[in-house]
């Protein structure tokens, strides 16, 4: 495939039409039939494949493999999606924040910032995060230049200065992540990458995890566990034998994979 082609073929994977303007309302649109379509997953981890952070590289994962990957592969894919569509897009790092304010490393998450055109107006660009890549998160792309609340399928979200310059981004009041918003290159994100890939504090080694959004919830496959929620009614599954295992991922996430994941904990 060409690029045209390959972009359509993206907007096809995630079940949406081109749209006839790069505004707010269509990277709305996009993100969330994107978490809709395509799985957080960390499943190349487990079955020794390479993460290849080059955008070719990565869209062709999600389209032509139909899969879909982590931070640094659904966000990088994502990007190149939005430039073939004129909005004007940038790469920014993040620090995932734990308990007590603890920061992860640097270029722990890759984070999107996006220009749009006005809604239904010529000119009047607006600057939004977008993310795709960090599992259960808000479902709309979030105002970056509002300091109040903002409301979204997925919690109530603010984006408040930190030190530095940085802003933090918060979830029903909790830190999520403190975002830089210098820009960057996937390149830079190799180091990122490369350490959840292969080190033993990082939780993508120590897990399995598959999840996807859905009309009205999520699911999540977790090694043999397949959790289901439903309008806020959370219920688990155990799966039995590599069967019904390879049958989960491929009906409720449209992986069709040649064989079961396993837990590779590094040594």
């Amino acid at each position: 495939m060409d690029s045209s082609q390959l972009t359509a073929a993206y907007l096809h994977r995630i079940g949406a039409t081109r749209p006839a303007r790069p505004d707010g309302a269509a990277l709305r649109e996009l993100q969330l039939r994107h978490l809709r379509s395509v799985p957080f997953e960390n499943l190349s981890i487990h079955l020794g494949e390479d993460i290849v952070l080059e955008e070719e590289a990565l869209v062709r994962k999600v389209v032509e493999r139909h899969r879909g990957g982590f931070c640094y592969e659904l966000n990088g894919a994502f990007a190149a999606l939005l430039r073939d569509l004129g909005f004007r897009v940038t790469l920014v790092q993040a620090r995932v924040l734990g308990p007590e304010g603890r920061t992860g490393i640097p270029y722990d998450h890759l984070a999107l910032l996006v220009e749009t055109v006005a809604d239904n107006a010529p000119g009047g660009a607006r600057r939004w995060l977008a993310d795709v890549g960090f599992g259960d998160h808000s479902h709309r792309p979030l105002d970056l230049d509002e300091r109040g609340d903002q409301q979204d399928p997925g919690g109530t979200f603010r984006i408040v200065p930190a030190p530095d310059g940085d802003l933090d981004v918060l979830r029903d009041g909790v830190a999520q992540y403190r975002l830089e918003v210098r820009p960057r290159v996937l390149a830079d994100f190799e180091a990122g990458a490369w350490y959840h890939s292969t080190s033993p504090a990082s939780h993508f080694t120590s897990s399995l995890v598959c999840s996807l959004l859905t009309d009205d919830g999520r699911l999540t496959l977790s090694g043999d566990r397949l959790v289901i929620t439903a309008h806020g009614v959370r219920q688990e599954r155990p799966l039995s034998g590599e069967d019904e295992i390879l049958a989960a991922y491929r009906d409720h996430f449209g992986l069709r994979l040649d064989r079961v994941p396993v837990l590779r904990r590094p040594d």
